[in-house]
């Protein structure tokens, strides 16, 4: 039995997987017998957390095939974490190689090889589709500035730095398991979430699993295929023969939101599901800035999307200038040592006792010893050591009464690391990058792509969506 769940926005898929879980574990099944797999490692913890929440007799060690289809193919293949590619490796690669490559991959948010190099862009998704890199090149849709001659040299010694290193990526690994499938564990039930960012080589693994189990779940939401840039293959999810359920109610998009979302999702031109959903009964708002001055920061809970890592960045700059406390990528954006040593330091000055680690703390920033009480200056003024730039940050932070203890009310993402991410206010930037404007023009394929990523961006919105609009209007996205 195969069955497929399309989730739009808010409608609660992984809760509805991780309840069929549990109805096969109430009737009978033992839990080592369930397979859960996630795109992103992230999204496996949550899942494991939830499993565990809803039955207190469950530790960890018994949810053992709740993971990532990478971690299914690790374990199996029985490698360790020093068998496998690091990103330096890759920039070490592109040292030898004469080349610049800045290559990181973040396993929370998404398994795929982010990479500045388009050469090895072109290698890595040939890899992910399961056919030659010259194929690659030559059916996809890249700038002129590529060279035949430069991929081969790129591609050959790629592949011999692996041998000679005795190394694999993460690629390799759906690989290794593929070839040698009768590795693949027997299952009762599987469900595999986000499917629909599955690539070709991932689908053969699909196959396999397929193969081993009795009963199949599949969850997405063809609209949020978002990585077709590393060879995700949306149309598979599409057309996978099963019994299809649509989850009809968001518990996450107000009407007015999905007024705008529905506008984006018309413009894909190819293979796409119909899929009507209700919105949650509130009818939100959305709203067109020009400018982060044109709305409050100072109150409640923010989620600030940028398409690109450097638009996210000069964000963070923004924010900085205007005192306001935020979240870049799980960092928090003031100096947490800098400012405890300033709150010794003030509790200090009012006579209060601390312990010996405290004063450490506190001396790491200055370079004399108050002798008179009387005499202390302020923090920020005794802290000669400090980095003049942060100091005055944390003052504006506290001038603004921002509460430094706590997790920050604002968080800065680009579009794909906040998928399943939501805020009660979303802010989404439309400036776009160069290279995406210049490859929309070039496909079709990449155009319906960016509907998606920018569908995904508007969906975040629990209640009021800002429309940031790009500093040079030809260069962003029409909304």
């Amino acid at each position: 039995m195969i069955k497929k769940f399309y989730g739009p926005p808010g409608t609660g898929k992984t809760e509805k997987l991780i309840r069929r879980a549990m109805a096969y574990v109430r009737t009978g099944t033992p839990v080592n017998r369930i397979g859960y797999f996630a795109f992103t490692k992230k999204a496996a913890n949550e899942a494991k957390e939830r499993m565990l929440s809803k039955n207190r007799q469950f530790q960890k060690k018994d949810l053992r095939y709740f993971q990532t289809l990478h971690s299914l193919a690790f374990h199996a293949l029985g490698l360790k974490e020093e068998n496998v590619m690091q990103d330096y490796h890759y920039n070490d690669l592109g040292r030898i190689l004469s080349i610049s490559v800045k290559a990181k991959r973040d396993i929370d948010t998404s398994p795929y090889l982010t990479c500045d190099n388009e050469y090895f862009q072109i290698i890595t998704k040939a890899r992910e589709k399961d056919i030659s890199v010259w194929d690659e090149y030559c059916t996809g849709e890249y700038s002129k500035d590529i060279k035949p001659n430069i991929l081969k040299h790129v591609a050959v010694n790629y592949f011999e730095y692996k041998d000679k290193t005795n190394l694999i990526d993460f690629t390799d690994m759906i690989h290794n398991f593929v070839e040698k499938k009768n590795i693949c564990p027997k299952f009762d039930v599987v469900f595999i979430d986000e499917a629909q960012d599955l690539s070709p080589i991932q689908w053969k693994m699909f196959d396999i699993i397929k193969d081993n189990t009795q009963d199949l779940y599949l969850a997405g939401d063809d609209d949020q295929a978002i990585y077709a840039w590393a060879g995700a293959d949306v149309d598979r999810f599409i057309k996978e023969p099963a019994t299809e359920v649509v989850l009809k109610k968001s518990r996450r998009v107000p009407i007015k939101v999905q007024d705008v979302s529905n506008i984006i999702v018309s413009r894909i031109e190819g293979l796409r599901a119909e899929k009507d959903y209700h919105p949650k009964e509130e009818e939100g708002s959305c709203l067109t800035i020009n400018n982060l001055d044109n709305i409050d920061l100072s109150q409640g809970n923010w989620l600030i999307l940028t398409r690109t890592i450097d638009k996210s960045i000069k964000i963070a700059k923004e924010l900085r200038e205007k005192g306001l406390y935020f979240e870049n990528k799980y960092i928090k954006s003031f100096n947490a040592k800098l400012y405890k040593a300033a709150t010794y330091y003030s509790r200090w000055a009012n006579h209060e006792e601390l312990e010996d680690n405290q004063y450490e703390d506190i001396q790491d920033y200055i370079s004399y010893e108050p002798v008179d009480w009387n005499e202390l200056v302020p923090w920020f003024e005794a802290f000669d050591k400090a980095n003049n730039e942060e100091k005055n940050y944390i003052r504006l932070l506290l001038s603004n009464k921002e509460k430094l203890n706590e997790e920050p009310r604002i968080k800065i993402s680009t579009i794909h690391a906040a998928k399943g991410g939501e805020s009660e206010n979303v802010v989404l930037v439309l400036d776009n990058a160069r290279k995406i404007r210049e490859a929309v023009v070039r496909s079709s394929k990449k155009r319906d792509e960016e509907h998606r990523v920018w569908y995904v961006g508007v969906t975040r919105s629990k209640k009021n969506l800002y429309l940031m609009r790009a500093k040079i209007e030809r260069h962003g996205y029409n909304l």
